[in-house]
């Protein structure tokens, strides 16, 4: 069902997360179908020179309709913009980091930014204290009234995605309904990773604690009606995240995830388990995944970089941390647990929702309700309503 623009797989899965913002107003299909005409398969040097060019180009529509006062045509500029410059540098992850990526990371914040000023109902963007340095965020409001206390999405990142993907994903549906929306990117996600070197860690109640004691002090914030909201990795993230913070009303995992490495597809020999194994024999035994394009993106390429490590075998074993069965119990505030068919991701959905100590929902999606594939991608409106009719039931007050 996806729009195709590539033969090479690694070329299309990138170019799939600008087309499946479309609906958000991220990107138009005729801009990304332009942009790669100009791109051969396999050919990183192009994907990135004529993604930065349409990224250009769009970002200097949108200024000349600022310059004349063209508000609304100008933050959709940028927020197109946004996206291009971000998919520019998606295949050039990795360590060691390429000056491009960080000029279009650089790039992209900026138009962001430029985006945020313009845009039809605020956008703030904050910075939340964390362990002696901040983490970047971006606080999203329905309206322009700071002196109601909202219910308000917390929304937690993925693997490769940053708070400006999210906004797309997460704020704008919270905000047409009456809820607040705290963005925020962790240690290994967008800023934290790419300019300030923090890397990706397990233990997310650690991250989540100043997250929430940030959003409860501000005003505009109800801080009895904060629910936190995670795809992705993320759907890992928030679970354990709440699981150390009381302070909770809610919790959405999308999809829900469990112990991550029992959910990865290892070799037959690893099945004994990795207590003592030597990360240089895991070398050897994962090197044939990265034969596959996708997989060498994801564990050679992004993998290493979030992490920090330098071995694929560092990377298992640092991977075999990620677990919630050890603390899913905890979790005791009602949950919604999302598992889509087609997901490999949403394997141990099942898993998690069982494992919560208090209410729990498990919503499937996949087949004919188009919303098949990772995180919903291709039907966003659909989980939209599912996760946000239940968050009504759940912090009941002034939404729409």
């Amino acid at each position: 069902m996806q729009l195709h623009l590539f033969d090479d797989p690694l070329f299309q899965m990138h170019a799939e997360r600008a087309l499946a913002l479309i609906g958000r107003g991220a990107a138009e299909y005729g801009e990304c179908a332009a942009t790669a005409a100009h791109i051969a398969d396999g050919d990183r040097d192009a994907w990135h020179r004529a993604w930065t060019a349409t990224a250009a180009r769009v970002a200097a529509e949108a200024e000349a309709s600022a310059a004349h006062g063209h508000r609304v045509s100008a933050a959709d500029g940028f927020w197109r913009a946004t996206t291009y410059y971000r998919v520019s540098y998606q295949p050039l992850f990795g360590a060691p980091v390429d000056p491009r990526l960080t000029e279009s990371f650089k790039r992209e914040r900026a138009c962001f930014a430029r985006h945020a000023a313009l845009a039809e109902r605020p956008v703030e963007l904050v910075e939340i204290p964390f362990e002696g340095t901040s983490l970047p965020g971006c606080l999203c409001l329905p309206d322009g009234d700071r002196t109601l206390a909202r219910p308000t999405v917390v929304a937690v990142d993925g693997y490769d995605a940053n708070l400006h993907e999210m906004y797309g994903a997460h704020a704008l549906p919270a905000v047409r309904r009456g809820y607040a929306c705290l963005l925020v990117d962790g240690p290994g996600q967008g800023r934290a990773l790419i300019e300030q070197g923090l890397h990706l860690r397990p233990d997310w109640e650690s991250v989540l604690r100043p997250v929430m004691d940030y959003a409860t002090a501000r005003p505009e914030i109800d801080a009895s009606r904060i629910a936190v909201t995670g795809w992705s990795l993320g759907g890992y993230l928030a679970p354990r995240g709440v699981s150390g913070d009381g302070r909770v009303a809610a919790l959405v995992a999308d999809p829900g995830q469990f112990d991550l490495v029992d959910a990865m597809r290892l070799p037959p020999e690893l099945a004994g388990g990795l207590s003592d194994a030597d990360p240089e024999e895991l070398d050897a035994v994962l090197a044939p995944l990265t034969e596959d394009p996708i997989m060498r993106w994801r564990l050679v390429q992004r993998g290493l970089w979030v992490h920090g490590l330098d071995s694929l075998g560092e990377y298992l074993l640092a991977m075999d941390r990620f677990r919630l069965s050890g603390v899913a119990g905890r979790i005791t505030c009602p949950t919604l647990v999302v598992a889509n068919d087609e997901d490999p991701l949403a394997a141990q959905a099942q898993l998690l929702h069982d494992a919560v100590g208090g209410p729990k929902t498990l919503v499937r999606f996949g087949g004919d309700d188009g919303a098949g594939g990772h995180c919903e991608a291709w039907n966003r409106s659909l989980l939209d309503q599912r996760v946000f009719d239940w968050l009504d039931t759940i912090l009941p007050g002034d939404t729409v």
